[in-house]
């Protein structure tokens, strides 16, 4: 078998692989041909995987990335229980190895998940890193402890949102599309996903049995917000959302996180708001009583025309 054949049979039997690094999320957003992984086996199995999207842009640059709506691409590393030394050690030996088995790139840009806290490797190899943050609700096994954890203005806006609004689950992804959007066109921002790629995607989860829709909607049939959440092994994430600017004022995008929350607390997973940078969002996140957390974006550029346009786009 050929690395993609193994790291298939990898992500069937491996539950510690997140669901953005499985291999049917990888074929759902970007086709089997457009994605490949780079494997370390040893002792005939296989102790670490790094998947990457290959792109071309400009016709001569080849990009390896991530997939929109893809948060991060995990490296994984199997663990064996060992003391943090030798733990350390074997990372630094993994990682090396792994980008050594990249192929040939004009451009390396990915996101690694928060757990993935170590780079020097990848500094080693002329790597460049910048942070950002997600925030995650870890323990939720007390939800009456969770909900007191929460800002007194989040509380207030579930209560609100609570008398204006039904909230329900449906598997409308057309419907979720429209509210999706409204967000992007009253920031007056390009989406970067159409409906047909949302579909792949809602189809890949559905079969899975990862994915959940959330709708609040009031008694004139107004749909106020919609909440799209995916789920792995150990985690639920907030993935999407959307709310109608005319109806904001409802605070249904509030109740519905916390329904969302009360789902996961169910599951026993913790709660990833993938976090956005953008200062509005963090405050949203922040008021749930989330813990924020880190994560490391990496990134090479090997062209030289790549590196002379951002030298100059940089200088300007």
């Amino acid at each position: 078998m050929n690395a993609k054949e193994k790291y298939r049979e990898l992500c069937k039997n491996e539950p510690t692989i997140p669901i953005f690094a499985k291999d049917w999320w990888l074929d759902a957003l970007v086709g089997e041909e457009k994605w490949d992984v780079a494997l370390i086996e040893k002792s005939g199995g296989i102790v670490a995987s790094l998947p990457y999207v290959i792109k071309k842009r400009g016709f001569i640059f080849k990009v390896l990335t991530i997939p929109v709506l893809t948060p991060f691409l995990n490296v994984w590393i199997r663990q064996n229980g060992e003391k943090y030394e030798k733990k350390l050690s074997n990372e630094m030996e993994l990682y090396s190895a792994l980008i050594d088995k990249l192929p040939d790139y004009d451009h390396f840009q990915t996101s690694f998940h928060h757990s993935f806290t170590n780079w020097l490797p990848f500094y080693w190899k002329g790597f460049k890193q910048s942070t950002s943050y997600t925030y995650v609700i870890e323990d939720l096994s007390d939800l009456d402890k969770v909900y007191a954890n929460c800002k007194k203005r989040c509380r207030n806006s579930i209560r609100k949102a609570e008398k204006l609004v039904d909230v329900y689950t449906e598997n409308d992804i057309e419907k979720f599309f429209d509210i999706n959007k409204k967000s992007f066109d009253r920031q007056g921002v390009q989406m970067s996903y159409d409906l047909e790629y949302l579909k792949r995607l809602d189809d890949a989860c559905k079969k899975h049995d990862c994915r959940k829709i959330f709708f609040a909607e009031d008694a004139e049939g107004q749909i106020h917000s919609a909440l799209y959440i995916v789920w792995d092994e150990t985690t639920v994430y907030l993935l999407m959302s959307g709310s109608d600017p005319k109806l904001r004022n409802s605070q249904a995008k509030t109740l519905l996180t916390w329904e969302a929350i009360k789902f996961t607390s169910q599951m026993n997973k913790q709660f990833d708001f993938e976090g956005s940078m953008m200062v509005g969002a963090e405050s949203f996140n922040r008021s749930f009583g989330a813990v924020q957390k880190p994560y490391f974006n990496i990134s090479k550029t090997n062209s030289f025309l790549i590196k002379f346009r951002n030298f100059i786009v940089d200088d300007l």
